[in-house]
């Protein structure tokens, strides 16, 4: 999932939907300045019944955890189920960026990503959607009448990277209904 302006309470209504028991992984990016103190997963926690981390580089992707790239560092997905922590260039003036990790997901992933565009500011977020949708990924954004900034779902929208655009009430519920480590709801 990706977000800017609006993410932490875009993320805190979806994660606080979730069950305790959660069969996949979720990744997320917030748009945030590299000095930013790295507070943002302790605060996700309050609102989710899953462990939420901001993780370290080669750590293992868990199922049922919730991981929030650092201030500063591109979160990608390595195809051994570990997160690489990178300090590559900005990418719509982002690191984290949210396109560099759904490209890495896609590949990695493939047909067994979710790829959920947010509220924000820029276009960031809307080529790695499209790219998750070649690979046979869900992807899914945010309505932009639900969005507190539209341009980051209005883009991925206009791209024809978007599946599903759901009213942001209805993110939280939608991803609850996954049943399978496959990422795929019932």
């Amino acid at each position: 999932m990706g977000a800017s302006w609006g993410g932490l309470n875009a993320y805190s209504r979806i994660l606080s939907c979730l069950p305790e028991r959660f069969p996949a992984a979720i990744m997320l990016v917030q748009h945030q300045n590299a000095s930013a103190d790295n507070r943002l997963a302790w605060l996700l926690s309050r609102y989710c019944r899953l462990p939420v981390v901001a993780p370290n580089d080669k750590e293992r992707i868990r199922a049922g955890h919730v991981y929030v790239a650092p201030p500063g560092y591109h979160m990608l997905v390595n195809a051994d189920d570990t997160i690489a922590l990178t300090v590559y260039r900005p990418v719509h003036f982002s690191r984290p960026s949210i396109d560099e990790l759904f490209f890495s997901a896609g590949h990695v992933y493939g047909k067994n990503v979710i790829g959920v565009v947010l509220t924000g500011a820029n276009e960031d977020g809307s080529a790695g959607l499209d790219y998750i949708r070649r690979r046979g990924g869900l992807t899914l954004a945010q309505s932009p009448p639900s969005s507190e900034a539209p341009v980051m779902p209005e883009a991925a929208i206009a791209l024809g990277a978007v599946r599903e655009v759901l009213d942001l009430e209805r993110i939280g519920p939608f991803l609850a209904k996954i049943r399978s480590e496959d990422g795929v709801p019932e």
